[in-house]
């Protein structure tokens, strides 16, 4: 697969990692006796794992928000680096197993994810700025 195709196909992988903590929640909802008036005032009824969950899910969107525009700047300026392709995949790696560490409450495991994915997204940046300014 080509880096542009790739860079790309990040921005849906990324959109799925949004609601993949959402599985958690929605298991704990069931379990609870779904609230169709209210769902959101379900959430200080959720077991601790669920409640940890919504959050991840709430911060993919955060994650989601910056990392989206910064895989396309990197498609726009045609980016062809392995540093791209690496910081890309670092992103999704770490974004995959964010929810894991925050549902199972490892705050430490959990930072370094939200850290890494950071750092991939900051790169592509980065690396944008310099095709398109330099």
């Amino acid at each position: 697969m080509a880096m542009p195709d790739f860079l790309l196909l990040s921005i849906p992988l990324a959109a799925v990692l949004v609601y993949l903590p959402f599985l958690a929640v929605g298991y704990a909802r069931f379990k609870l006796g779904y609230d169709k008036s209210a769902p959101r005032a379900m959430l200080p009824q959720l077991p601790p794992y669920a409640q940890r969950a919504t959050w991840a899910h709430e911060n993919a969107f955060e994650s989601m928000i910056l990392f989206a525009p910064a895989a396309l700047m990197a498609y726009v300026t045609q980016i062809q680096s392995s540093v791209a392709l690496g910081a890309t995949v670092v992103y999704l790696v770490a974004r995959s197993l964010y929810p894991v560490f925050y549902i199972a409450d490892v705050p430490m495991l959990r930072s370094l994810m939200f850290g890494l994915a950071n750092l991939g997204t900051f790169t592509l940046y980065v690396l944008s700025c310099r095709a398109a300014f330099l």
